[in-house]
């Protein structure tokens, strides 16, 4: 059992700009009987520049010494400390350290709080100009080229707006890539130092921007626009219907699934299942 007062918390921590720390972050470093950081320089530097005293000891938690660093930072919080993980920029978890001790904690049933704030997933999709209503995140894409191209070959029909981070050593061959498997006309937005003194969004086609990356440099957040709606005929529908109302599925639960997948009329799908 957790003590009366220990807690896991993950804070947000700015992406460049110190300004969009929140008051609630200050208050957490100089109060945290722990602090867990990707980067323990980078922190402190971060304190330092936010006028703020860190209080806790401070602990080095990057992806080298996550899944062992996890199992001390949950008895911390089962101790009753208050333990607060951040990472060198944005959100934890998100690419970055702090998923093992999230769950180490919720496994013990330990509180888990988080402290929320910038992120460069969501700064660069507002930026962006492509649609936000739905969109994925892919993260990092593979470092080698086979799988880099695999995995965008997985992603080709995905309709969401996609979020991903590429190191800008990696842009160009990245960029071509996507222009040869997702089409080069698909609208892509290269965001780079979101919120720092250089920050720069590139917008236009995957082909348009791909010789226009070389001489990036800093942290690169792309968003791309997903792939268009494909035109089908609900008649071909049919059978995929049919063969879910076999496998057991009610047939308007079968028919409001896949014409919703397909983007198709409900109604004009069950008439056609209906008339065969």
């Amino acid at each position: 059992m957790s003590g009366p007062n220990g807690v896991l918390i993950i804070a947000a921590t700015p992406l460049g700009n110190p300004a969009d720390a929140s008051a609630r972050l200050r208050d957490a470093l100089a109060t945290a009987d722990v602090v867990a950081a990707e980067d323990t320089r980078r922190t402190r530097r971060l304190a330092a520049d936010l006028g703020v005293r860190i209080g806790g000891r401070v602990v080095s938690h990057y992806d080298a010494v996550e899944a062992q660093r996890s199992q001390a930072l949950a008895q911390y919080v089962a101790d009753g400390l208050t333990v607060l993980v951040v990472s060198d920029a944005g959100m934890p978890l998100v690419s970055d350290p702090g998923l093992a001790a999230v769950r180490r904690c919720i496994d013990a049933g330990l509180p888990v709080t988080c402290l929320p704030g910038p992120s460069a997933l969501t700064t660069a999709l507002v930026l962006s100009g492509l649609p936000a209503e739905r969109f994925c995140f892919e993260g990092f894409l593979p470092r080698k080229a086979g799988q880099r191209r695999q995995r965008l070959r997985t992603l080709a029909a995905e309709p969401r707006t996609m979020v991903l981070f590429e190191s800008p050593r990696r842009l160009v061959d990245c960029l071509t890539d996507m222009a040869e498997i997702f089409g080069s006309e698909r609208r892509i937005a290269v965001c780079r130092e979101l919120t720092k003194t250089y920050e720069e969004v590139l917008r236009g086609t995957v082909g348009e921007l791909a010789s226009q990356v070389e001489d990036i440099l800093g942290e690169v957040t792309l968003v791309v626009e997903g792939a268009p709606a494909r035109q089908v005929d609900p008649s071909d529908l049919v059978a995929e219907v049919e063969a879910r109302v076999d496998s057991g599925m009610r047939r308007s639960e079968a028919v409001a699934q896949v014409a919703t997948d397909a983007g198709v009329s409900r109604r004009e799908l069950y008439a056609l299942v209906v008339k065969r």
